[in-house]
């Protein structure tokens, strides 16, 4: 059975700790179904299609794929040195010091709560979608979110094995009928051509093409945040970032470039600008029939549900990081003594879920147009902006490292340290740039409100960086880690 170390951090004890023994697959089961794999290809890649760069759409999660590969490769190779849990808040702070870490921590925290929020919203209304499907009563959307919310906080709560296995059916269970529909429509020939072809990739809007694949990455890079509980996690955690993102990379485009073909180049960007939430289910009831179709209706909201399960965990652990470092309230450094898992830092993630649903139910906010753009958008941003900070901060720590780190040799090898991380700080860059070009057309046009988000993400950065720096005459900035 697993335990926890109780928090005596002032009585000279070790500190409180997560226990677990998650292998290279149970890792990868709960980051993949964090990237919500059928809920990207039945709402994000119509919509990358009608609005990105049409039949082409699927080369641009190959471009994105490349891109994420040569941030992995300096994000491996420097987890090695990073001992504790905590994503990139610990590469930043290893790199580029205690006040830029806790700047991304509390950045990564408000991208996280974005992210989960706005699938909670979408969630929401699909559950009241599939139940009145099936004759029952319509209500309201955020009523399906707080009982998605209580069954989420409850797997949370409890040993992380228990979550991974929970995650690894539904996610098997929701990638075997898209792959069932790939190799159907893959089997009747009239194969699209168009992701290989330059001036289809480059035609339409491939700045918004490249938004909504960022998008269908998001929770890869979480791999790190279950260093705690993950056996021999310095192959563990580098191994299922790589296995991760070819996964969710080799998927999409797989699965993109089917519908494309089941519709047609030509054909293609008109039904999806039709109906862009219902296309890959019409798409499986014309292709597997209607009992496929159904059973996707139901895998849909599994998909959403997995996600959500698998964000809660990414939070807790954050919230259990910055806890055990003083960033945080410390008793969210608490490990549950039986089950191992950060209880507190889950139960107060899942009353701040509450607390925001209660917040947008109150305001009126459409579950879709704006609870779920609005935040989906915002997140893509934190995230780019961190896997940035995240390559800048593995190049700068390689440089200035030359002595081995907790009995580690440091890597001297160019490519690891400092050509992939380079040229993926420049691709991300480049996405980034791309994204808050495109940033007010993901939410409804609007430039004020676009501004809005953007400097809610500006603020929660400096709300960690400038005090820190403002300490710093004092008795020095404490680190996030130990």
């Amino acid at each position: 059975m697993a335990t926890a170390q109780q928090d005596t951090h002032h009585t000279g004890a070790p500190p409180p700790t997560l226990t677990g023994s998650l292998g290279t697959g149970s890792i990868v089961f709960m980051v993949v179904a964090a990237a919500a794999p059928l809920t990207v290809v039945s709402g994000g890649v119509p919509l990358g299609i009608a609005l990105g760069n049409g039949a082409a759409f699927p080369a641009t999660f190959v471009i994105c794929c490349a891109v994420l590969l040569l941030f992995s490769v300096g994000y491996a190779a420097m987890s090695r040195h990073v001992p504790q849990a905590g994503a990139f808040f610990s590469y930043v702070q290893q790199g580029l010091g205690p006040a830029a870490g806790r700047g991304a921590a509390y950045l990564a925290l408000a991208t996280y709560t974005a992210v989960q929020l706005a699938v909670y919203g979408y969630a929401g209304t699909v559950a009241d979608g599939l139940v009145q499907h099936y004759g029952g009563p319509h209500l309201p959307w955020w009523l399906w979110s707080a009982v998605a919310l209580a069954a989420v906080g409850l797997l949370g709560y409890r040993h992380i094995e228990l979550s991974s296995k929970v995650l690894g059916v539904l996610l098997l269970c929701e990638v075997a009928i898209v792959l069932a529909l790939d190799v159907v429509i893959v089997a009747h020939g009239h194969l699209s051509t168009a992701l290989v072809r330059p001036a289809e990739i480059t035609s339409g809007s491939p700045g918004l093409g490249i938004v909504f694949a960022v998008a269908g990455y998001l929770g890869f890079e979480a791999t790190a945040v279950f260093r705690s509980e993950a056996r021999d996690p310095e192959r563990t955690v580098p191994r299922a970032t790589y296995v991760s993102l070819l996964l969710i990379g080799g998927f999409y485009t797989l699965s993109s470039w089917a519908l494309v073909s089941a519709w047609g180049d030509r054909r293609v960007v008109a039904a999806a600008g039709a109906d862009p939430g219902g296309m890959v289910l019409a798409t499986i009831d014309r292709e597997l029939g209607t009992a496929a179709a159904d059973t996707a209706q139901v895998l849909l909201l599994t998909s959403l549900f997995a996600a959500l399960l698998s964000f809660h965990n990414v939070l807790a652990r954050y919230g259990f990081s910055l806890g055990t470092s003083g960033a945080l309230p410390r008793t969210l450094g608490a490990g549950h003594p039986r089950h191992g898992s950060p209880h507190t830092a889950s139960l107060t993630q899942t009353a701040s879920a509450g607390a925001l649903l209660a917040l947008c139910a109150a305001l009126g906010m459409d579950p879709v147009t704006q609870v779920f753009a609005w935040m989906s958008g915002t997140a893509t941003l934190g995230v780019l902006f961190l896997m940035g900070l995240t390559c800048l901060s593995v190049i700068v720590f390689f440089r200035r490292t030359r002595c081995p780190r907790h009995g580690v040799a440091v890597d001297t090898r160019l490519w690891h340290t400092t050509a992939a991380p380079g040229m993926g700080l420049v691709g991300l860059a480049a996405c980034l740039a791309l994204s808050v070009a495109n940033f007010p057309t993901l939410i409804g046009g609007s430039t004020a409100l676009a501004a809005t988000l953007g400097a809610v993400l500006v603020g929660c950065f400096a709300l960690g960086v400038v005090p820190a720096l403002a300490r710093r005459r004092t008795p020095g900035v404490p680190r996030l880690t130990d």
